[in-house]
């Protein structure tokens, strides 16, 4: 299994390569702004081919360059249908003036195939099985993917859990009660072995942020 990642040049924002060997096909999870040289150097030395583009969430510093990828090698992007308008009207995710330039691009449009990402779905691509799960609280369509690997499980979650952090709340789609029963009932439950790639920052685990992340550690006060 082969997981790696880097930060782009805007935002720092993490963009992940998952596949389940070298040599084979990979996904991309979040490409943002000022990734595609070291996604393209990533994927050269390991011999990769993306079979897909997967979204945590519909903000742009996770989305920027996920037209491009799709273009070039002819896949779809997968999406939760909440943020699916987003793609084509990144302005709305901050509300921002409609055509105002980010990241130095003022026009922005959907890949040429787009499909919907579902709670609960287990979505099978380039020979790995993701469980989708509804992460709201960021964004309406914030997702987890999940995955089982050889060495344990795994969860890319966006800008739903950091090590030490959560995700903002405070942009349009954002609700603090909706992320409080995201934390409760999505993130406490899983595995304390369960890794953590986030979409800001290093890694972690479900275990180490139980017992050092303030929020959830809030949370777990609250329960008692």
């Amino acid at each position: 299994m082969l997981i790696e990642g880097f930060p782009a040049r805007q935002l720092d924002t993490n963009c992940w390569v998952v596949a389940p060997d070298d040599g084979r096909q990979s996904v991309v999870i979040d490409p943002g702004a000022g990734v595609l040289d070291r996604l393209q150097a990533v994927l050269d030395a390991h011999g990769l081919r993306p079979a897909a583009v997967l979204l945590t969430h519909g903000h742009l510093d996770h989305t920027f360059s996920v037209e491009p990828i799709c273009r070039t090698y002819g896949i779809p992007a997968y999406v939760h249908p909440a943020d699916r308008h987003q793609l084509a009207d990144p302005w709305s995710g901050f509300g921002a003036p409609a055509g105002m330039p980010l990241f130095g691009q003022t026009t922005f449009a959907e890949p040429a195939e787009v499909r919907e990402l579902a709670d609960g779905q287990r979505l099978a691509v380039a020979g790995l099985e993701f469980i989708v799960a509804g992460s709201p609280g960021h964004t309406p369509g914030s997702v987890l993917l999940e995955l089982s690997t050889p060495d344990g499980p795994v969860c890319f979650s966006g800008d739903t859990l950091f090590a030490g952090s959560i995700g903002r709340m405070d942009l349009p789609g954002g609700s603090e009660p909706t992320m409080q029963r995201t934390l409760a009932e999505v993130v406490l439950p899983l595995a304390d072995e369960t890794v953590v790639h986030p979409g800001h920052g290093p890694s972690s685990t479900i275990g180490a942020e139980r017992t050092t992340n303030p929020y959830l550690l809030q949370m777990l006060r609250t329960a008692r």
